[in-house]
């Protein structure tokens, strides 16, 4: 299992997820007050913001479970392509959630800058695809051999 690359580029977009539920996606000061943006609420005022803003979270976590079953499923490269494809639609909703929410806050709070799990989302994405590459190469190789028995 491990020793296939398209488990090793699940792993990184599996902690690369994982880091993004924890680490702040936007961040701006106005005056004292520091506003930021995570995948759970926005905190802003002393004040927690639940909705919309968990269903970054929300999808972050089912692209994260993706990746495990996705990484569980090694013995069904069909299935697991399947599940990497699922996974690489979810991941690109996550994004799609971040920009829109960033650009939203970027036009109330022009001094701000993108924290750093956006980029690691960015990064989920990229080895999510690259897994998905593999996966392909790995069946087109087996399905050749097979032809030439």
């Amino acid at each position: 299992m491990w020793q296939r690359i398209q488990t090793v580029f699940l792993a990184v977009a599996a902690i690369a997820l994982i880091v993004a539920l924890v680490q702040p996606l936007w961040e701006a000061r106005v005056g004292e007050e520091k506003i930021i943006l995570t995948p759970f609420y926005l905190l802003q005022n002393n004040q927690y913001l639940y909705y919309p803003y968990a269903l970054t979270a929300v999808l972050t976590v089912a692209g994260l479970t993706l990746t495990f079953l996705t990484i569980r499923r090694y013995d069904n490269r069909m299935v697991q392509m399947k599940l990497g494809l699922f996974n690489t639609l979810i991941l690109t909703a996550v994004m799609g959630c971040i920009v829109i929410f960033v650009l939203q806050l970027n036009k109330q709070y022009p001094l701000a800058h993108n924290g750093i799990a956006m980029y690691f989302v960015f990064g989920a994405v990229v080895c999510n695809w690259l897994a998905v590459r593999f996966i392909r190469r790995d069946e087109k190789l087996v399905r050749d051999s097979d032809r030439l028995r």
